[in-house]
């Protein structure tokens, strides 16, 4: 090759380099990662529900009276480098929910909402591009139990135990659980050492058939458990030993025992039935603790206290992502056949409401979605692990553009 072909060559090879580069930097660098990112007007995803309006009512009339318990002494929710006062929250639910009850059609609604609300989108995963969050399931399961031990109901869930204490850290921002020793504050008993060391003994509220339906428990955070003469009782969260979350199904994954995609709950009990040997080890990997007390009868409440709604009711990270919106949710949801196969998924876009928190679900880039109790709502949290995007809305301040 001559000299000048060759020079010719390297630069064609330099300009085509440059221009992959830039097409790089114009792709990525336009959707740079933040938490929330407004959304403008004329970019508005459609606001179509799939749900009954009546199920939006009960759920942001849920909202409002969670919200109105916090609307004393100033606090304000943020959004972004914005803050908006509680009691503006709850003015948004509030003319939200008027227009709800016109039962407007879904092109009156956009209309509605595109000019009277400030729309933001959930930052997504961090790393990954298209503001995508990981959407889950939970539900309010139901399992048999005994108020006595006696065989076969032999595995304990607790209610909250004299000794755990709660205390602010020394900045004052966060609060720590644990107990106090002889040398101070130390951490609460692992699920470890609860199970295996009787240091919580005669704190037991009930027993379960199943080690593995009481972890579920501790997992879902609320259920239902139905005694032998066939009444049923509602468990609720009442607190947890403080230590972090550890997924078992991250450790299967980690452990090359299934892949990602395999990571079901169905699947994970059917590889602990398969291996029993390695059923303790495994459950101990999360030495998160949970312990209950006797739910009422109005439904599971979420980490807001406000009731959950089926469908509507969202577990978000309070930290990351404000709790005080109307939500909009876009993913996929099953379908299911007479013999309760799921054959198919197909799209779900509904208004919902951000009234639950849980230690799995941290950042901007995870949703849980509650879906209530019963064989649906069981198979849908158990297999759902889907991508999707979230919204908030929030009433445009008197300020700003319409």
């Amino acid at each position: 090759m001559t000299r000048p072909l060759q020079l010719k060559t390297f630069s064609l090879l330099l300009l085509l380099c440059s221009l992959i580069a830039l097409l790089w930097y114009l792709f990525f660098s336009s959707d740079i990662y933040k938490p929330l990112h407004h959304i403008e007007s004329d970019k508005t995803p459609p606001f179509s529900d799939d749900m009954d309006y009546q199920s939006i009512l009960s759920a942001a009339q849920s909202h409002i009276e969670f919200l109105e318990k916090n609307s004393s002494g100033g606090i304000t929710s943020t959004f972004g480098e914005i803050h908006f006062p509680i009691s503006w929250l709850v003015e948004s639910l509030e003319d939200f929910t008027e227009k709800i009850r016109q039962n407007p059609t879904p092109q009156a609604l956009q209309h509605f909402i595109v000019e009277n609300f400030t729309i933001y989108q959930a930052g997504g995963r961090e790393g990954n591009r298209g503001r995508q969050m990981l959407v889950t399931g939970y539900y309010e399961p139901v399992f048999e139990g005994n108020l006595t031990k006696t065989a076969p109901y032999l595995y304990p869930i607790y209610s909250l135990p004299d000794d755990l204490v709660k205390e602010k850290t020394n900045d004052g921002n966060k609060t720590r659980t644990g107990r106090i020793t002889d040398n101070g504050f130390s951490n609460y008993w692992s699920r470890s050492e609860i199970e295996t060391l009787d240091v919580i003994k005669g704190y037991e509220l009930a027993w379960l058939k199943d080690p593995f339906d009481a972890f579920l428990l501790h997992v879902q955070g609320s259920g239902r458990i139905r005694f032998p003469d066939n009444s049923v009782r509602a468990v609720r969260f009442a607190s947890s030993n403080g230590l972090e979350y550890n997924s078992i199904g991250k450790l299967l994954v980690d452990e090359n025992k299934m892949s990602l995609a395999e990571v079901t709950i169905p699947a994970i009990r059917n590889y602990l039935k398969q291996h029993p040997e390695q059923l303790q080890r495994i459950l101990h990997h999360n030495p998160r603790f949970i312990f209950f007390n006797w739910g009422d009868t109005q439904g599971p409440r979420g980490s807001s206290g406000a009731v959950l709604t089926p469908g509507r009711s969202i577990a978000i990270d309070n930290s990351a992502l404000p709790n005080g919106a109307i939500g909009f949710l876009s993913t996929k949801q099953p379908v299911v056949n007479k013999q309760g196969e799921i054959i198919h998924w197909k799209p779900l876009n509904r208004f919902v409401f951000p009234q639950d928190s849980g230690s799995a679900i941290k950042g901007t880039g995870r949703v849980d979605l509650f879906w209530g109790h019963g064989d649906f709502a069981e198979l849908a949290a158990n297999h759902m692990k889907e991508d999707g995007e979230l919204y908030f809305l929030v009433k445009k301040r008197p300020d700003s553009e319409k």
